[in-house]
Order: structure tokens, then C-alpha cells, then sequence
């Protein structure tokens, strides 16, 4: 487990790194708290299968930056390597912002993940490392120490090496689920897969009834009983605004003003039959979009 702290070894460390395919990197930064936030460290590492931290190199370039423009450079801007981060819009910010190429994030991909296969409550690195690796007892309480010290404790840089092997961990699960739902429509099990989807459907119905019927409940109840808020929910209420004007006025208002009010109206179909012939008299511009609607067959009694 590595710790380079001299710009010759991260220079060098660098060079070795532009040659890689992949790289799961993570950061560390000091003063986060405030305006002016400093890189203290990029942890690296290059082998996913490492388990014990000894291919996890941490770079210390807190104020340091030309070797922080030289890992950006070779890194971040080399577009052959692909440079996995969790929540990457983050870290990215402090290592090429917008010029980065080829950078994925794990926090994104999991968001990708349907809910009834990632049921999560959040897509934290922590989270998704309990529920896709069984890593469990990680201490997050490192992370928000002050990296702005030097030396850093034992305790900080045991911290800073492991992020990295969860990560790498966690993007291999969320590659393996992203194999499991991306299927080819080609090849798909249509009499299964309708089954499934008729038997979700049933589920659905009898979800939603029951979860409306509650709500309603609820809502009512704590609406007599003067209750605004329980150890569960609370109640958020609001005045819903809507300014209404006849066609005509509006019209009126507009002419006499001289208002450049010129936008595309939906004629419904009321207003169609309305217009009647007159449609004709107007130049529509008519969209057809294609709608796609599954129904149900109902079993005929044998």
C-alpha cells in the first residue's frame, strides 16, 4: 500500500498509470467545508482483484499543482483509459473538470439499476458495498477528517487505500447487473416474459389499491386528530394557483398592446370538432407519435 509523497515517485507513478485500461480512483479533499476546497490525495488502483490494498497507490499532491495538471494530462485527458470513480461529477471537479474523458461513475450506473433489482435507500459507496460485496463494518468516519494536516494518520491513509478496493469491487457487481438486464429484444422468452409481466400486473393493482386506500386513511385521520407529523411521515399541504383568462380577452389584451405572443396551440379534439371546417382555414403542424400500449388477454373459463 504505497503512500508517495515525493514528485519524483508520483511523477514516475504517473507514467506507469497512462499505460493502464482501467483505473479506479478516488480523492480526498481538504477544507471541503469551505469556499476553497484543496486536493490532498488521489488514491489509485490499477488491479481489480487486489483485495488486501498492496496495488493501491495514494498520491499526496495537496498543494502541489503541476503534479496534479501532470495526472490530469496523462490521466484524466487520455482517453484510452477508462477512469471509474463513485459519484465522479466530485471528484472530477479537481481533476480536469470538463476536459476529463472516458470516466465512469458507479453512483450512476447504480442509479441505472431498476429499483426492484438495486432496493437500496441510497446509492452511497458504503451502501452498495454491503449490499453487493458483503463488506460490512466500514467505518466512514475518516472521511470527513482534516486532509489538510501532514502528517496524516495511520487511521486516514488505512481509510483512503480501502475506498478504492470497495469501489472496484462495487463497479464489477454493477457491470455484472448491467449484463443481467440489458437483453437482447431479439431474443427474448416472449410467452415467459408475458407470463411474468401479467403476474407483476396483478401485484401492481393490488399494490396501488392498498397504497391509496392507506393513504387515504392516514390523511384523513391525521387531518381530524390535528396530527402534522409521525415517527413515520408528515403532512405538506400547499395552495395550488391557476390563472385562468378567456380566449378572447386574451386576444383583446394582445392586439391592443401590440404583445408578440406567437407560440403553438394543442387544438384538442373538442376544439377540433369545434373549428369544425374552419380547421381548414388554419396551417397546422400535425405530430404523430406512436403510441405502444400492452393489454391483457382475460382467460377464457374452460
Amino acid at each position: 500500500m504505497p503512500y508517495l509523497t515525493t514528485a519524483a515517485e508520483i511523477r514516475s507513478q504517473i507514467t506507469k498509470y497512462s499505460q493502464a485500461s482501467t483505473l479506479w480512483i478516488d480523492t480526498e479533499v481538504a477544507d471541503f467545508t469551505t469556499r476553497n476546497p484543496r486536493l490532498s490525495l488521489i488514491q489509485i488502483l490499477d488491479n481489480p482483484q487486489d483485495m488486501t490494498g498492496d496495488s493501491v497507490y495514494i498520491l499526496d499532491v495537496l498543494d502541489q499543482p503541476s503534479l496534479t495538471n501532470d495526472f490530469i494530462n496523462q490521466i484524466m485527458l487520455n482517453s484510452s483509459i477508462e477512469k471509474v470513480f463513485h459519484n465522479a461529477s466530485y471528484d472530477v471537479k479537481f481533476l480536469g473538470g470538463k476536459k476529463a474523458k472516458n470516466v465512469t461513475c458507479t453512483l450512476e450506473m447504480a442509479k441505472d439499476i431498476p429499483f426492484h433489482i438495486l432496493p437500496l435507500p441510497n446509492y452511497q459507496l458504503k451502501t452498495l458495498a454491503n449490499f453487493l460485496c458483503n463488506f460490512y463494518g466500514i467505518d466512514k468516519q475518516e472521511q470527513g477528517s482534516n486532509w489538510g494536516v501532514r502528517p496524516l494518520s495511520d487511521d486516514q491513509l488505512e481509510y483512503a487505500y480501502f475506498d478504492c478496493i470497495y469501489l472496484a469491487q462495487v463497479h464489477s457487481k454493477l457491470l455484472n447487473l448491467q449484463s443481467e438486464i440489458t437483453k437482447d429484444p431479439s431474443q427474448e422468452d416472449l410467452y415467459s416474459l408475458s407470463q411474468t409481466y401479467i403476474e407483476v400486473e396483478k401485484r401492481k393493482k393490488l399494490i396501488n389499491a392498498e397504497f391509496d386506500y392507506l393513504q387515504d386513511r392516514l390523511k384523513k385521520a391525521m387531518d381530524v386528530q390535528k396530527v402534522s407529523e409521525t415517527d413515520y411521515c408528515k403532512m405538506s399541504s400547499y395552495d395550488r394557483k391557476s390563472v385562468k383568462v378567456k380566449f378572447t380577452e386574451l386576444m383583446r389584451v394582445v392586439e391592443s398592446e401590440n404583445i408578440n405572443l406567437d407560440f403553438p396551440v394543442t387544438l384538442t379534439e373538442k376544439l377540433q370538432k369545434e373549428l369544425g371546417g374552419n380547421l381548414e382555414l388554419l396551417d397546422v403542424d400535425i405530430e404523430t407519435t406512436k403510441v405502444v400500449r400492452l393489454i391483457p388477454k382475460t382467460q377464457e373459463e374452460e
